[in-house]
């Protein structure tokens, strides 16, 4: 029978990444709901050191999968792995973060494990023993509450940045295993040949608490520097809308939006941006969102918590000159 909650953890270059704690403290409510035990499962080459920091978060177990050719991420790899992982222990719950890596990852296993996938969750629950999870759909202009039917392990992504993280306990540990499973090289069919990292030093979108993105209204790539000289005052990421993009003015990397990154900060700064649904898609669950555009029907404005009517040329860099006074 099906017993446990599972997450999978999610590093790179060994660094535990920060959707892998939402997702502990989300499993540990989930496993206190159903009266049964948390396991983190955590690949990687050399990892294990890792494996400890899980404990003060709620984890009951850590289970290490160590091995070179898990470092880098590679999908085949991935799957082969906790495929096995799964069809061994049978857990109830897996969860797996809605990153990028994440929904690579989930897809794939889904269908190797031959079961339904709720992607890019909002809210999780545990009714009559079942999960039910929240998720938006057509483009955010609704929520579905789904749940599963006759499908072991239950199997969910969660949205970075909206599971809240528990407070961590220091006088709590994990218990430490060793994965058993077999890798093939046959099986592998692909290989990272070469990385090329991000040398800027600024944290990614879909990690990032504060977010300051332009759109079309920024009239040219020459004049993002206003948004970054805000951004550099506050502790931000720049990010931008799907037509900045597509003009060439920002990479897409800094994309917000359903086909770019989804992204939940604590704050969002729109400027110059209308609000399309696609990107509204990206970007509505932030905790707030300040709207800054001259047009005062702009659809940004529906989801603003705060907005301001006004040339952004005039207005953030006024913006940015007052939030010097306070940092």
């Amino acid at each position: 029978m099906a017993q446990g909650v599972w997450t999978i953890a999610e590093q790179r270059d060994g660094e535990i990444r920060k959707i892998s704690y939402e997702l502990v403290s989300e499993g540990r409510r989930l496993a206190d709901a159903l009266g049964q035990e948390l396991t983190v499962v955590l690949l990687g080459s050399n990892i294990k050191d890792k494996a400890a920091a899980f404990g003060p978060y709620g984890a009951n177990k850590v289970m290490v999968a160590d091995d070179s050719r898990l470092e880098p991420y590679t999908t085949d790899a991935y799957v082969s792995v906790i495929s096995q992982l799964v069809k061994a222990n049978e857990p109830a719950v897996l969860l797996l973060g809605a990153s990028v890596q994440g929904k690579d990852l989930a897809g794939r296993l889904a269908a190797r494990l031959d079961v339904a996938m709720a992607q890019d969750c909002t809210v999780f629950a545990i009714e009559g023993g079942t999960l039910v999870a929240t998720r938006p759909i057509y483009a955010g202009k609704a929520y579905a509450k789904v749940t599963f039917e006759n499908s072991w392990p239950q199997m969910a992504t969660a949205r970075p940045k909206v599971m809240s993280v528990n407070e961590p306990d220091p006088s709590k540990s994990a218990e430490v295993m060793d994965a058993a499973f077999t890798l093939d090289d046959a099986d592998l069919k692909t290989k990272v040949m070469d990385v090329v990292k991000d040398e800027s030093g600024k944290v990614d979108l879909t990690e990032a608490d504060k977010i300051v993105s332009g759109g079309r209204g920024m009239k040219g790539p020459e004049n993002y520097y206003i948004l970054e000289a805000l951004a550099d005052v506050i502790g931000a990421s720049v990010g931008a809308s799907r037509s900045a993009v597509d003009a060439g003015w920002r990479p897409h990397s800094d994309q917000v939006g359903q086909t770019g990154k989804v992204v939940s900060p604590n704050l969002y700064v729109a400027c110059g941006i209308s609000g399309a649904i696609q990107h509204l898609a990206g970007m509505s669950t932030s905790k707030v969102i300040v709207a800054i555009n001259k047009d005062a029907d702009a659809p940004i404005f529906q989801k603003a918590d705060y907005g301001v009517v006004g040339d952004l040329f005039d207005v953030v860099p006024a913006l940015t000159e007052e939030a010097k006074k306070y940092v």
